[in-house]
């Protein structure tokens, strides 16, 4: 222990700790910022039907880069191009029923919410986002 029974790691270490983190943070985030400012025609559109709140409304229940005001019942979909292939991505939003029977996600391609080339948007705008 040192001064006043604070360890010297505690007094030294975690402010510098600290510090690696909002480095390590601030270059991973302006990396996910880079490849949203990158995006093509296809992927931009995808990105404005995903965060409509009248059409995809990805943000009601999905956690996304620069997305305002995220719901937190689905998963985080930051870094779901590196855990999901695309097909499975895209069967995902056509109809989530088919891995999960009781989720809350409605079935876009199956109740006709989204057409078959907004899904494709969507899901092409889904894997840009990598970690």
């Amino acid at each position: 222990m040192g001064i006043n029974g604070v360890s010297r790691f505690s007094r030294l270490g975690m402010p510098l700790l600290g510090a690696a983190f909002l480095v390590v943070g601030s270059m991973t985030g302006s990396t996910a910022l880079a490849q949203q400012e990158d995006l093509g025609k296809i992927e931009q559109e995808g990105k404005e039907i995903a965060y409509d709140r009248q059409k995809g409304n990805c943000l009601a229940c999905h956690e996304m880069p620069g997305g305002e005001l995220p719901g937190n019942l689905g998963p985080s979909l930051v870094g779901v191009a590196d855990r999901l292939e695309k097909e499975r991505i895209r069967k995902q939003i056509w109809d989530p029923e088919q891995y999960n029977k009781v989720t809350s996600m409605p079935p876009f391609g199956k109740h006709k919410i989204m057409t078959e080339e907004e899904i494709d948007k969507v899901t092409a705008y889904l894997m840009t986002l990598t970690y």
